[in-house]
């Protein structure tokens, strides 16, 4: 096949979509959508060689897996490589061994089930993971092994033209079920092959069913090519399920530049998007572990546009010291494919990482400092009902259960009888108030579950949509609906910035005011300082390596003007606000064994421990004075 310039420039515009949406989102909202930009592009080359081979009858499955490895294995593992050399000096044993992980399930392709099986691709926790952008190799190199099988395996059936009419067929059914499948299995839609092979297929359909235009026409499929793809990256964001329908977009769009076939165009075929494009594949690779690295230690904005240059210079590097390896391509025996290099250099990455995982982490590097650090990190955990609290999750045996969700009590007797209620962003509170209950002879009972806004309606964020936490929530707001008049005070607490920036944190009032109706006291919580990446990762890396710890700078605009917002609430309805600069010292960490600890535990929640030391601070300045007030004298 003739070299496709236009693709190859459609490839830039995939990279770049990519980059910039990963170095600063704002930037490009939509720019993840250049994945499937890549999956079109491909599709449209795969079914290219197989249907070539096939009615040549000269296609060798073995042959088209090799040529595969000899693309893809070299450039990542050498990026593995790098990362596990990186990640013994500057990596502690419990992010060592998460690397070691990624790095095997990486070069065995299969980095997107265990992506899947661990947390969303948006997370916050997401931008740990220095492997995290390789489950899109995983699912091309899934489709890779199963198409051509599919293919040969109709041909032995089948006609060409028949063949190529389920592939049509495929591809809508394909599109249908990825439409479904993401709004029931948001996760699973985004990372797994069934919901993403679609995309691929459109590509091979682009292929056997090429457009004749004329010249002015293929202008205009172009542009509109063009505008669909740009326009989906500035259009779509995170908060769009994905890659449902709204994936036709990008997908289309690609469609339509490749059926315009402008090799001449001065779009794609200019000299800065055909080299962008040439090195594409090893940008993308490089990139993502630059993102990291900018966000794990918290560096200045400016290393943003430091991070894009390095991306494109490794990229290139990557590109001519490896990618223009040339390894063998065809062997004239089965027993000779053993000597596709690709397969040992994968096999080695996979070996370290084993031993890195079985040895957890290559932990003997720090092997006197473990005692140490196992001490001081042993309550830095979320509180749960495994250590004494009431926290009710989907870790939880019956999970979701009316009765136990609801009827945990944190202190048995008391003068008077509070109530906290809310999400995990009440939970980590628990430790607070337990304290806080014991000093005052307060019965405190604690409904609080994952994503449970304290509402009374059916609200619930849908872009993190989950039967049972939703089942659970209901539960709870149930509960407090039918038994709300029988405390003397209830707390309400939450993640108020996700709520305020989805315009629902106003659902708030109903609750307050149906306990203001029974002559129930309500105190409202402030959120914790949100951080841009995760320090108590980095305090703990501080402690392996007996290196100072580095405070750093919040993420925090979005939850000051939620907590603004809900303090206005509380003033307009009279009720008690307990602000954050009440339970957490101005610095945000607090003192033990001589040492600075943040009270947060990913950077959103604060910990067990946290949540502790937040009362002292709140005790020791006296500030429990005026809550004890609000709340009335012990009988």
């Amino acid at each position: 096949m003739k070299f496709r310039k236009d693709i190859n420039g459609l490839r830039a515009f995939a990279v770049i979509g990519v980059l910039l949406f990963h170095f600063n989102a704002s930037w490009m909202p939509g720019g993840f959508a250049g994945v499937d930009v890549f999956f079109v592009i491909s599709g449209f080359l795969m079914t290219g060689i197989i249907f070539r081979g096939i009615e040549q009858e000269k296609f060798s499955i073995l042959n088209f897996y090799v040529a595969r490895a000899n693309r893809i294995i070299p450039a990542l593992a050498l990026l593995c490589l790098v990362l596990l050399v990186f990640g013994w000096f500057y990596l502690t044993p419990i992010e060592y061994r998460a690397l070691g992980k990624h790095a095997a399930s990486s070069v065995g392709f299969l980095s997107n089930f265990v992506y899947w099986s661990e947390a969303g691709y948006f997370d916050a926790a997401s931008h740990e993971k220095w492997l995290l952008h390789t489950w899109t190799l995983s699912v091309e190199w899934q489709f890779y092994i199963i198409y051509p099988l599919i293919l040969v395996a109709m041909r032995k059936f089948l006609s060409i033209k028949t063949m190529k009419s389920i592939l049509i067929v495929g591809t809508v059914l394909g599109f249908i079920f990825s439409v479904i499948a993401t709004y029931k299995l948001p996760n699973a839609s985004y990372y797994l092959l069934p919901m993403r092979a679609w995309e691929m297929m459109i590509g091979g359909v682009a292929y056997l069913y090429p457009f004749a235009l004329q010249e002015n026409r293929k202008k205009l499929l172009e542009r509109i090519g063009l505008v669909l793809v740009v326009g989906s990256y500035f259009l779509i964001s995170a908060e769009n399920a994905w890659p449902g329908y709204l994936a036709l977009f990008p997908v289309v769009g690609s469609f339509l530049i490749i059926q315009a076939q402008r090799n001449d165009s001065i779009i794609t075929n200019n000299i800065i998007f055909q080299k962008i494009g040439t090195w594409s594949y090893s940008i993308y690779l490089w990139h993502w572990p630059l993102v990291v690295i900018i966000y794990t230690f918290a560096l200045p904005e400016y290393y943003i546009y430091l991070g894009l240059a390095l991306s494109i210079l490794l990229g290139f590097l990557s590109y001519k010291y490896v990618e223009k390896i040339n390894f063998p391509r065809s062997f004239p025996t089965l027993l000779s494919y053993l000597k596709c290099k690709p397969i040992y250099i994968a096999a080695s990455i996979f070996l370290i990482s084993i031993i890195i995982i079985a040895t957890d982490g290559a932990k003997t590097r720090f092997v006197d400092r473990e005692p140490y650090v196992k001490e001081q990190m042993k309550n830095i955990i979320f509180p749960s009902r495994a250590t004494g609290y009431c926290f009710f999750n989907d870790t939880d045996l019956g999970y979701p259960d009316k009765d136990l969700g609801t009827s945990c009590l944190l202190t048995n007797t008391g003068d008077k009888k509070i109530l906290l209620f809310g999400s995990s962003y009440a939970g980590m509170y628990e430790p607070f108030w337990k304290e806080f209950a014991k000093d005052n002879n307060y019965l405190l009972q604690s409904i609080t579950t994952s994503w449970c806004a304290p509402y009374l309606n059916d609200d619930f964020p849908k872009t993190q949509l989950n039967t049972e936490q939703h089942t659970q929530c209901l539960y709870n707001r149930r509960y407090v609906s039918e038994n709300i008049e029988d405390f003397d005070a209830i707390v309400l607490a939450g993640l108020w910035s996700v709520r305020y920036q989805s315009g629902s944190l106003h659902y708030i009032k109903p609750t307050i005011d149906l306990a203001l109706s029974k002559g129930v006291k309500v105190i409202l919580m402030a959120s914790p300082v949100a951080y841009a990446s995760n320090p108590i990762a980095r305090m703990e890396s501080s402690l392996w390596s007996e290196k100072a710890y580095k405070h750093q700078k919040s993420n925090d605009t979005f939850n000051q003007e939620a907590n603004d917002y809900v303090h206005n609430i509380a003033d307009e309805k009279g009720v008690f606000f307990v602000k954050r600069d009440t339970i957490f010292d101005e610095k945000d960490f607090y003192l033990k064994s001589d040492l600075e600890f943040p009270y947060s535990l990913d950077g959103g929640h604060i910990s067990q421990e946290g949540s502790l030391y937040a009362y002292k601070f709140f005790k020791d300045n006296r500030y429990d004075a005026n809550l004890i007030n609000y709340i009335g004298n012990k009988n």
